[in-house]
């Protein structure tokens, strides 16, 4: 496998069928709109990464593709968000079932103090079926191996979570989301509270997890974006300016805007 650092402004994406479409895509709360009319693709097993400054919407896009958004007060949505092309806000599509199939980290480590390593990883599984729910242990350690955790804590399993470190703790919610088998993985600044080292592991099991799942990562860190990314989308003003492979958008971008914020002249 390639290493993050081979992949630095990484060669074209691979040709991939969207899996999520968001179409003409607005969202909000109460009389503001954070975002408007975003059409964007995701495709399947690959990287996309979304820039932009603080207060832009890219959050809130991330929130609307799993319908996380909602869950705010005063929140409200408009356009399309389609999963393999059915509308995940169409009256008859449960929340929770669309939240199993897209799952989401965010920005700060979330594990919940009371409970174990274990417990944290298998709270994910509360929402799967009850047939999953029957083998938890296994569920558990397939988890944590795909988060590159397992050999770090295999044998203090029924320890606080609290006794992980920051980094292991951010892996350890990457875990609990992969508990219950995603397909698409929305990740919210989730190196921003991380020391350097920790952050290159979450890197690069963030490059692992493009082999089988689809992610969608939102950062500051314009080296970060290169690095990890195939695709990548500059937000401004919650608009989409521009969405290009990573490789063209930080060589060759299209609008002025964009070249001005990658290039440190504001944001």
């Amino acid at each position: 496998m390639a290493t993050i650092e081979a992949r630095a402004l990484g060669a074209a994406a691979p040709a991939t069928p969207p899996r999520v479409r968001a179409g003409r895509l607005s969202a909000g709360f109460g009389p503001v709109t954070a975002i408007r009319d975003i059409t964007l693709d995701i495709a399947d097993r690959h990287i996309t990464a979304i820039i932009g400054p603080s207060g832009c919407g890219k959050s809130t896009f991330l929130r609307a593709l799993n319908r996380m958004h909602e869950t705010v007060p005063r929140a409200w949505a408009r356009g399309t968000v389609l999963l393999d092309e059915h509308d995940i806000y169409a009256d008859d599509v449960d929340a929770v079932a669309v939240r199993r199939l897209v799952g989401m980290v965010f920005q700060r480590p979330t594990a919940f103090p009371t409970m174990s390593i274990r417990q944290n990883v298998a709270a994910g599984l509360r929402i799967a079926p009850r047939e999953e729910r029957q083998h938890e242990e296994e569920a558990v350690e397939h988890a944590l191996r795909r988060a590159a955790l397992w050999d770090e804590v295999k044998d203090r399993l029924d320890d606080s979570a609290l006794a992980l470190s920051g980094g292991q703790q951010q892996r350890l919610c990457i875990a609990r989301a992969l508990a219950i088998e995603p397909e698409i993985l929305l990740l919210d600044e989730p190196t921003a509270s991380l020391d350097p080292i920790s952050t290159e592991k979450v890197e690069q099991l963030v490059h692992t997890l493009r082999e089988q799942v689809a992610v969608v990562i939102v950062t500051h860190n314009m080296q970060q974006a290169a690095r990890v990314s195939d695709t990548t989308a500059f937000f401004l003003s919650g608009e989409l300016v521009e969405v290009a492979p990573t490789r063209t958008m930080f060589t060759h971008p299209a609008d002025e805007r964009t070249e001005a914020y990658i290039t440190g002249r504001f944001g």
